[in-house]
């Protein structure tokens, strides 16, 4: 006898069917709908908790069906008219049809599920800021192919792109500059060139990155060249066979934080929420409260985000990065900002680090890791017997999962928090304090 694969099934896709009237109860973390019908769980794309509404069964599962909303019968009161006008095709902001508020309590709602097993009180603290005209960085896809220039982002459930006029979420200064580049764009010889777009404001002031595919000629840069002297724009250029743009020292980009300069290449990370950013500094260092008796360890550092502001605070500070050139850039701030207790180390936190990171024993540390989590480095951690670990998420779950492993280990979760980092959209930022339980002191 042959065994049955246990396999997961994608929902088969199948023509629309007829209208169906569906009662919603929940919502997913895409903001999807959730209703029943004979039995089954159908997801209902577009409708909110409380409504009845009519929709189409467009892909049919064993566990689960999904449908294509036709009409609302009976309204919310928590949806609100789109503010974005490209809202129902691109797939940047799925949650614009609810009230700030009922966002807030719908991310909310599924981070306390998600971290259940590790903090099961759920007392969630909140931070929040401006609802739109917020991300000051945004990579703008570029579709040359078609009979008219589409600069804009991905289309819901697609890979097609999908040409926009404005993006509320973008800084005021980047949605002025999109409108101007867009215009500029229109029949040059420069689109067929094009990789994509990379838009950046910061205290520096507004940029725009070009990738390009193939080389361009100079009188079509110093075209565009001109346009950007016209529009105070500085212009990075990233050549075909660039992995990164070659930028000088003089032209790197900067933001200020805490009293701080902080330098960056154009295409290094930061956090794309500037207000929020403040706001997530001070949070941790409100929570984990550094002194001068403290020696910290700042985990995935980035370009010192982090770990400036804690020198400033603390006895000493060593930051650990996997690029050298961010830990190039991070060690560079230290110095211009006139801090001597902070030092760098490149090493690939994705595995145990074999090297001593800190001559000095840690007693805090710090870790803001990618969405894969640090799963792999917490062993490393757990030896070093930190008092306190803080640890920045962008992944709720795989948060839980390497809490949870602290949590066996001797550890506590005695905070967490959600960072409304992306309003309109359906992420989760997230701040967890540890603290080492006393009952492990021997371990």
């Amino acid at each position: 006898m042959k065994n049955r694969s246990t396999a997961r099934r994608s929902p088969k896709k199948s023509p629309l069917g007829p209208s169906q009237t569906f009662v919603i109860d929940g919502l997913t973390h895409e903001a999807k709908g959730v209703a029943r019908s004979q039995g089954k769980v159908v997801f209902v794309e577009g409708a909110l908790p409380g409504e009845t509404v009519t929709a189409q069964i467009t892909k049919f599962g064993r566990r689960f069906d999904e449908a294509k909303l036709t009409e609302v019968l009976q309204e919310s009161d928590s949806r609100v008219t789109p503010a974005c006008e490209h809202f129902h095709s691109c797939g940047g902001c799925s949650f614009q049809h609810l009230t700030n508020s009922s966002q807030l309590s719908a991310k909310s709602d599924w981070l306390k599920g998600q971290m259940r097993r590790v903090f099961p009180q759920g007392l969630l603290e909140s931070l929040t800021d401006t609802p739109l005209e917020y991300r000051r960085r945004a990579r703008i896809s570029v579709d040359h192919k078609s009979q008219a220039l589409k600069l804009g982002f991905r289309e819901k459930n697609s890979n097609s792109i999908i040409s926009i006029d404005q993006c509320l979420v973008l800084t005021r200064g980047l949605q002025a500059i999109f409108s101007s580049l867009k215009q500029e764009l229109q029949g040059s010889e420069l689109i067929k060139s094009l990789g994509h777009i990379e838009l950046l404001e910061d205290t520096k002031g507004v940029s725009v990155l070009l990738r390009l595919t193939e080389d361009v000629v100079d009188p079509v840069k110093e075209n565009l060249g001109k346009w950007a002297q016209d529009e105070q724009v500085h212009l990075y250029w990233q050549a075909p066979k660039e992995s990164k743009a070659s930028v000088a020292r003089e032209h790197m980009r900067h933001y200020d934080l805490d009293g701080l300069r902080l330098y960056y290449h154009p295409q290094d990370f930061i956090q794309v929420n500037a207000p929020m950013n403040e706001k997530m500094v001070a949070q941790a260092l409100g929570w984990l409260q550094p002194n001068q008796n403290d020696v910290i360890l700042d985990l995935f550092c980035g370009v010192g985000n982090f770990s400036l502001p804690l020198a400033k605070r603390a006895k000493s500070v060593v930051g650990v990065e996997v690029q050298d050139s961010m830990v190039q850039a991070a060690q560079y701030n230290a110095d211009i900002n006139k801090l001597t207790n902070l030092s760098f180390v490149a090493a690939d936190l994705s595995k145990p680090v074999s090297k001593k990171l800190s001559a000095e024993k840690v007693t805090k540390v710090l870790l803001d890791p990618p969405r894969s989590g640090a799963y792999e480095f917490l062993q490393s951690i757990i030896k070093l017997k930190p008092k306190q670990i803080l640890y920045v998420s962008c992944s709720a779950s795989t948060l839980a999962r390497d809490a949870e492993y602290l949590v066996e280990n001797g550890y506590k979760v005695l905070r967490v928090g959600l960072m409304d980092m992306f309003p309109q959209t359906s992420h989760v930022e997230t701040m967890m304090l540890l603290q080492k339980s006393s009952k492990s002191k021997g371990k």
